[in-house]
């Protein structure tokens, strides 16, 4: 009966490993299921389900979510977790989109309760954070030549810490924690990261002393000011390097970087990879590793 009336409110319930969209590859391991999905047109999905919560990390192209009462866009290297069994609908950009999805077996869901975790709460990373980077690493663990399957657990293990403590950990803080000038600072960062930013600029925007905003960033925030602008940095620099025909240093210095040398270094940082490698990682609009893997039973 319950799930009659998901069918009936949430439209298409999708098993594990399906989609919409041309799957290009799919690979289960480590209890969880690796998707390469593409939609080549703009269209208007039906309102659907998944049986599994999943991650859909954006590669390329953009599209909308409508989700609850949230009506979300998502551009290139950005990505979000879902629930399972919660309706949501999409809408294909213009351009078309390619994914990787990465959907999670219900022992995933047993590991995160012996630790109080849980796997109940939507999330989204839109600004270059851990859950991006994860993303990223995992997707690049999974295109490699020899997959191993330790790195590729433990990239998993901290994803799901990242997205599963979330919710804990805000329900824990008070409103009264976070200061109103936060949200003012971070608004700035984020419109003005490319540029040079100081402390005390964004001090003075907040009203508060740089030493307290200092502290007071990174212990509600998780990273440190300089960590979340080079994210930003970052991020904008990987959407920027679909335009192939852009040299790597110029879209280095558009993002903020002050040349090639500090923009490769931060880029490898993050990412695990040298700005080049991950072009040419990104430049194969069908990743052959997966192409053709058999799904495991």
């Amino acid at each position: 009966m319950a799930e009659g009336r998901q069918r009936e409110m949430g439209g298409q319930a999708l098993a594990a490993g399906s989609f919409y969209g041309a799957i290009q590859g799919k690979r289960e391991l480590c209890g969880a299921i690796f998707t390469d999905l593409s939609h080549k047109s703009p269209r208007k999905l039906p309102s659907h389900s998944h049986e599994l919560p999943f991650f859909g990390l954006v590669m390329d192209g953009q599209y909308g979510e409508r989700y609850g009462r949230r009506q979300t866009f998502f551009s290139p290297f950005t990505i979000m977790f879902r629930p399972a069994g919660i309706p949501h609908q999409d809408e294909i950009g213009p351009r078309g989109v390619r994914f990787f999805e990465i959907e999670l077996r219900p022992s995933w869901r047993k590991r995160l309760q012996d630790c109080s975790g849980t796997l109940d709460h939507a999330c989204e990373d839109r600004a270059g954070g851990q859950v991006l980077w994860l993303g990223l690493k995992l997707y690049r663990e999974l295109h490699s030549e020899a997959v191993d399957e330790l790195a590729t657990e433990g990239l998993l293990g901290e994803l799901l810490a990242c997205i599963a403590c979330l919710p804990r950990e805000r329900s824990g803080e008070s409103r009264g924690q976070r200061p109103m000038w936060l949200d003012r600072v971070v608004d700035k960062i984020r419109a003005e990261f490319t540029g040079r930013l100081t402390l005390n600029e964004l001090s003075v925007e907040a009203g508060v002393h740089p030493v307290h905003l200092s502290r007071v960033f990174r212990r509600l925030i998780g990273q440190g000011i300089g960590e979340y602008v080079h994210r930003l940095r970052i991020r904008t620099a990987c959407e920027q390097m679909l335009q192939f025909e852009r040299p790597i240093a110029e879209i280095g210095l558009a993002a903020g970087f002050a040349d090639q040398s500090h923009f490769t270094r931060a880029f490898r940082k993050w990412t695990g990879m040298s700005p080049a490698r991950f072009r040419g990682m990104i430049g194969e609009r069908v990743p052959s590793t997966l192409a053709g893997l058999p799904l495991a039973g």
